[in-house]
């Protein structure tokens, strides 16, 4: 018995033809962000390479650190606008898993450079709000309003808990360096941040399991202060 090939009248003609049409489409997308990505990427390793030196590097000569890291953040900088331009022209949530880490990394390496005094701040252990760093990338934060580029209260926040970890090794580190003000500074300032995430109630669980070890950064910064007051070695008030 021979079969009938002929196509359903049921299916529509060219259906999978425009279906492949999006997904070439998709795919274009994906390719022109996957180049500024990962030119983004290549600029945030070099700034974060910058800013490791912060480790072996005394308080007071840290302004040529700090100098060098603005100069690798603008950078960045070009390249998110950049991103932000492109991604803009297509729905945000369909692509934004392609750059949300990346976003983070360049908002870790603003909040450090700005935490040693960058950024016309001039004091060590400043926090940059949502806002300040939305302003040095000239993008937005937070929209609500519109389907754009824009920077997220997670990806900030994410990144200040990175910074967390990142000074809680810099206040061992500091102790080499025979530094025993900054122990108790980063020591000040992470208990403050550790307040202030009791205030959030995070719906976001990759958010919320990341805060949750903010306390360990607590202890841990802690326990190099209290080395310090053993051993008598605290500055004086």
């Amino acid at each position: 018995m021979e079969v009938d090939k002929k196509p359903s009248v049921l299916l529509q003609s060219g259906i999978f033809e425009d279906l492949q049409r999006k997904i070439d489409e998709d795919s274009a997308v994906k390719d022109a962000l996957r180049d500024i990505i990962q030119n983004l990427e290549k600029q945030d390793r070099a700034t974060q390479a910058i800013l490791s030196r912060a480790h072996s590097t005394a308080s007071s000569d840290i302004h040529s650190v700090v100098t060098a890291a603005q100069n690798s953040i603008a950078n960045e900088v070009q390249s998110i606008q950049q991103l932000s331009e492109f991604a803009s022209k297509h729905p945000y949530y369909k692509f934004n898993y392609a750059w949300t880490r990346h976003m983070q990394d360049a908002i870790l390496s603003i909040l450090t450079c700005a935490w040693l005094g960058g950024f016309n701040k001039g004091q060590i252990g400043q926090l940059l709000t949502i806002e300040e760093v939305g302003s040095i990338l000239s993008v937005p934060v937070n929209l609500k309003d519109r389907d754009a580029f824009h920077v997220t209260i997670e990806e900030y926040l994410l990144a200040l808990v990175s910074l967390l970890d990142d000074l809680a090794r810099l206040a061992r580190n500091s102790v080499t360096l025979g530094d025993y003000a900054r122990p108790l500074q980063i020591s000040q300032f992470i208990k403050d941040i550790h307040a202030g995430f009791q205030i959030l109630n995070l719906k976001n669980d990759v958010l919320r399991k990341r805060s949750d070890g903010i306390k360990y950064r607590v202890k841990e910064v802690e326990d190099v202060v209290y080395d310090l007051s053993l051993r008598g070695l605290l500055p004086k008030a």
